[in-house]
């Protein structure tokens, strides 16, 4: 079977970038940019998204396009005879199925909020209300069913239109908007009266709050966010390897699709912090900033009820790129092992990932008392431990032992790969830190995971 390739460059970089911009980027980096000394976070992220990401992500669509496989087979065309690397492979289709049995259910949460703030359901409302309404959502197994269910259906039948008629168009479409509505309200955000704090909060480096911190804390998160937003370890970069020509480096390309999910994260804390501290609302933690401060905020705001739409608009698009992608790299898994016709396979992994799911959408409901992580914990909780804490890290390292050791795929084989066509190469300097000292710091990240 011939197999398909991307139309562009631009479509290859823009599903590359979207399947890394996920709603971490949005409420997680500013909340953990804030918390951690502002700017200085920035830096550090910055930094081990260079030393960390990149040479991790080149190897992923360094293994892709060489094999011209999906990560279930790519190991196959590329270990030595008689090994057994190919066994990750398996390990890589269980962390896409189970990235997006949690994952379908959050984006159905953005789906909900932005019909929520079209009506004007929050309209009116106090920060508790707004508490209140998202609670009693997550409690009817109805809407959260519903929603993951809209989500899995558009998800795999876009993928089943072809990769350049369904996945490639739909995405560009979709980065482009989110781009666009991302500067639009950050350029609102950071013209509210009295937005200036929030700027100084959010970019200026700050000594004092790092050192309330503690600097090696402020250095972990900055690690562990670097890693975890780029959703390196399970083959999520290394299908779109497989689609693309060789006319372009692969190091240049990892680097602007790095650009790419950096200017969404940055963007994201500009559209925040500003309007936040215009408002006198202390920016919060985790979910609680992006489904209850937020609203509270577009309440208060002059064309509140417009500013939110757009805000939820562009998480619904932030988390639709990530489930698009994966969906893809679930799909060409099962028509590689299989033999399925792209239709077959979206068709009967759209009827297996809704079973899969449901667990996580009825878990603040009907399986509430499902607690697997101890009281108060949820099966969503559980999901993102497995995937977060175990599955990606480790498959990094794997990843990064096969590009590098002779007894995998080797360094020489890699090299040749990735510098294929125009564009920034792999320096010969590179070689010592990417054995040595590369594994080592995502072995680290494995176990700061884990305590």
């Amino acid at each position: 079977m011939q197999r398909e390739n991307l139309g562009s460059r631009l479509g290859f970089i823009l599903i590359s970038a979207g399947c890394a911009i996920g709603i971490g980027n949005v409420w997680k980096f500013p909340y953990l940019c804030g918390q951690n000394g502002g700017g200085l976070f920035v830096l550090i992220y910055l930094f081990f998204l260079l030393v960390l990401g990149l040479p991790a992500m080149t190897m992923e669509f360094a293994m892709g396009r060489a094999s011209q496989k999906s990560p279930v087979k790519m190991y196959q065309e590329l270990e030595p005879a008689g090994s057994k690397w190919h066994l990750h492979g398996l390990v890589c289709m269980l962390g896409n199925y189970l990235l997006m049995m949690y994952y379908t259910t959050v984006a159905g949460w953005m789906i909900q909020y932005f019909f929520k703030t079209v009506t004007g359901t929050f309209t009116g409302l106090d920060a508790d209300q707004v508490a209140a309404s998202f609670t009693s959502g997550l409690a009817s197994p109805l809407l959260q069913v519903g929603c993951m269910a809209i989500v899995v259906v558009l998800g795999f039948w876009v993928n089943s239109q072809g990769l350049q008629n369904g996945l490639e168009k739909v995405t560009k479409v979709m980065m482009l908007a989110l781009i666009i509505i991302m500067v639009i309200l950050a350029v609102n955000s950071v013209f509210l009266p009295g937005a200036g704090e929030g700027l100084k909060f959010y970019l200026l480096p700050s000594a004092k709050r790092a050192q309330e911190v503690g600097l090696f804390n402020v250095i972990v998160s900055a690690m562990n966010q670097a890693f975890f937003t780029l959703s390196i370890g399970i083959g999520s970069m290394a299908i779109f390897g497989s689609y693309i020509g060789r006319d372009q480096a692969l190091m240049g390309e990892s680097i602007n699709v790095i650009i790419l999910d950096t200017f969404v994260a940055i963007c994201s804390g500009l559209i925040i912090f500003p309007a936040c501290f215009a408002y006198g609302v202390q920016p919060d933690s985790g979910p609680s900033l992006l489904f209850i401060t937020l609203p509270n905020i577009f309440n208060h705001m002059k064309l509140g009820r417009l500013w939110g739409s757009l805000f939820f608009v562009f998480m619904t698009f932030a988390a639709f790129s990530t489930v698009l992608a994966v969906f893809e790299n679930i799909m060409a898994m099962c028509m590689d092992m299989f033999g399925w016709s792209r239709q077959k396979s979206g068709l009967i992994n759209t009827i297996l990932m809704l079973v899969l799911a449901a667990p996580c959408a009825l878990g603040f409901n009907v399986l509430s008392s499902i607690q697997p992580l101890g009281e108060g914990s949820s099966i969503l909780d559980f999901e993102d431990l497995l995937v977060s804490n175990y599955i990606l890290p480790i498959g990094a390292f794997i990843m990064v032992l096969f590009c590098t050791s002779r007894f995998g795929w080797g360094w020489e084989n890699f090299v040749k790969e990735a510098d294929e066509g125009k564009g920034l190469k792999v320096m010969s300097w590179m070689r010592p830190y990417v054995t040595y000292v590369l594994p080592l710091v995502v072995i680290l990240v494995f176990i700061l995971g884990i305590l």
